[in-house]
C-alpha cells in the first residue's frame, strides 16, 4: 500500500489524533510521507520540529529510520506494529497515554516558547488568549494556513 501526502495542499492532521495511544504519531506518519515524497510545503519533519524531537527522545527511534520505515509504503496500522517493535524498551500503556497526555497540554517546553505562544495569540485578529499549548497553535495555525480564519 503506498499512500502519497502532499502538505502543500492540505494540512498533516492534528496533533491531537492518536494512534496506538499515540498523540502526534498519525501528524508526524503525514509528515513522513509527505517528506518521502517530496510534498512536505512549509511543514518540518524530525529534529527541526519540537514534537517529533519529543515522539523520537520516547521511543528512542530516529527520524531517519521512521523515514525509512515509511519509505516502505505501509499504512498507519503497519508504522504503528513498527513503531512497537522498534521503540528503545517495551512502552506500557500506560507511559504511552501519560506522554500523550503531558504533550498534549505542554505550553512550550522553555520560557521562550512560552512568550512567543502568548505574543502569537494576541497577534491574531481578534487576540486569541485561549491559545497556549504547541497543540492549540498548531490547530489554529493548519486552519488559518488554508484559508480559515483565525
Amino acid at each position: 500500500m503506498t499512500t502519497k501526502t502532499d502538505l502543500t495542499t492540505r494540512p498533516p492532521r492534528s496533533p491531537r489524533v492518536r494512534l496506538g495511544g499515540f498523540a502526534h504519531l498519525p501528524r508526524l506518519i503525514d509528515k513522513a510521507r509527505a517528506q518521502t515524497a517530496g510534498t512536505i510545503g512549509d511543514y518540518e519533519y524530525g529534529n527541526d520540529s519540537l514534537l517529533d524531537r519529543e515522539f523520537f527522545r520516547f521511543t528512542g527511534i530516529s527520524a531517519d529510520a521512521l523515514l525509512a520505515e515509511v519509505a516502505r509504503g505501509g499504512g498507519d496500522l503497519a508504522i504503528l506494529q513498527w513503531v512497537h517493535a522498534n521503540t528503545a524498551r517495551p512502552l506500557l500503556p500506560h507511559e504511552i497515554a501519560a506522554w500523550s497526555n503531558w504533550l498534549e497540554n505542554v505550553p512550550g517546553l522553555s520560557t521562550e516558547a512560552r512568550a512567543w505562544f502568548a505574543e502569537y495569540a494576541e497577534s491574531l485578529t481578534p487576540p486569541r488568549p485561549d491559545i497556549s499549548t504547541l497543540f492549540e497553535y498548531l490547530d489554529v495555525d493548519d486552519y488559518v494556513r488554508y484559508g480559515g480564519a483565525a
